[in-house]
């Protein structure tokens, strides 16, 4: 099949893309690498930071056209798929749809349908929207609900999601909020990984537990990165001895993989039932991921026996516990370590994931 993803959130797109090749398919990737990460494409659609960046996107994206039609699939990253104001993205969706067999909505971020729930209904116990019946109000999140309630960003999302072929979530806390709405055309399918040609499953460093947290500066309130790293740094702070703290803050995606090698466990989105791109990456490498381990996300791939991940409450509290646990028995980590890898093979490697797409897409 010759198949077309359009934008990138954290590698998804290229990795999947990866998958699909080894199958035999014709990809293509277009995307501006999701921003600073600058992850790979094959053809860069990235905007330049001033005010002629959008008038050149579109002038470069009306040159593109020829290149964006005939594929059997299209794949959207997010209603938002170009650097462009959403009204202008009607135009580009519809233009898609005519000249194209199928088009794809994936549910892997920031969209209506994810604020809209998480704002109004709840579906979860917390979220980067709520924490229990409780409305967060710090100013990402604030920002987010005027950004995409009763905007065009809401008309645009509702209107890929109506007309488009299919939905697909990449973590339960984005299908919670989708299939309810489209039952008949959402589906859950992991996110893919590529496992890397050396991973570690025993301790590298024996003296020290090395935990690394990657911060986004722009996110860190929203994602809860701020709370996580204050406790890391409370815990190193009470035990030099036994831990040190690796940090990587707003650095593109090779020097954020460097800086990560060789640690122990990751902090990663307080908020989170589940894990996503980057902590599956590190734990596809032996690298505890401490974060989002709810339940929910085992039953969603119904797994009964793995628990990789060390689950933590969205509290300064919660974390501090979990890592000062594991800094105290590090007899836990080996264990831990295979696990992590064992679930990535099992539910995550990105041929598996690319197979369970195409059977989505030709359903």
């Amino acid at each position: 099949m010759k198949i077309l993803l359009i934008g990138e959130y954290s590698n998804v797109h290229w990795t999947l893309a990866q998958g699909l090749r080894q199958l035999g398919h014709d990809v293509k990737v277009v995307s501006n690498g999701d921003f600073w990460k600058d992850y790979p494409r094959d053809i860069d659609v990235s905007r330049e930071p001033n005010k002629l960046g959008g008038i050149l996107l579109m002038a470069k994206l009306y040159t593109l056209l020829p290149k964006l039609r005939g594929y059997d699939v299209v794949q959207l990253i997010n209603p938002m798929f170009f650097e462009l104001k959403a009204e202008r993205l009607f135009w580009f969706y519809h233009y898609l749809r005519k000249h194209n067999k199928r088009v794809f909505l994936g549910a892997f971020g920031m969209d209506y349908y994810w604020v809209h729930a998480c704002t109004y209904k709840k579906p979860l116990r917390y979220s980067d929207f709520n924490i229990g019946c409780e409305m967060r109000t710090d100013t990402e999140a604030t920002r987010y609900q005027q950004d995409w309630l009763g905007t065009a960003k809401e008309r645009l999302n509702k209107m890929i999601a109506h007309d488009c072929n299919g939905i697909i979530a990449g973590l339960y806390e984005y299908w919670v909020c989708y299939h309810p709405v489209f039952s008949d055309k959402t589906c859950y399918i992991p996110f893919p990984i590529k496992m890397p040609d050396i991973y570690h499953t025993d301790r590298v460093q024996k003296s020290k537990v090395v935990i690394f947290i990657g911060i986004n500066r722009e996110r860190s309130a929203y994602k809860g990165t701020d709370i996580m790293l204050q406790a890391a740094k409370d815990v190193q702070k009470n035990y030099p001895h036994l831990m040190r703290l690796n940090i990587a803050e707003s650095v593109p995606f090779a020097e954020y993989s460097r800086v990560m090698e060789g640690s122990d466990a990751i902090l990663d989105q307080l908020y989170a039932y589940t894990p996503s791109m980057n902590p599956l990456l590190a734990m596809s490498k032996g690298i505890i991921c401490i974060g989002g381990g709810e339940p929910e996300n085992y039953e969603i791939i119904n797994e009964t026996k793995l628990r990789p991940i060390i689950n933590v409450e969205p509290t300064y509290e919660s974390v501090y516990h979990e890592l000062e646990q594991l800094v105290l028995h590090p007899e836990h980590i080996p264990e831990l370590k295979r696990q992590s890898v064992e679930y990535i093979k099992k539910h995550h490697d990105y041929i598996k994931v690319a197979k369970q797409y195409l059977d989505f897409w030709t359903k």
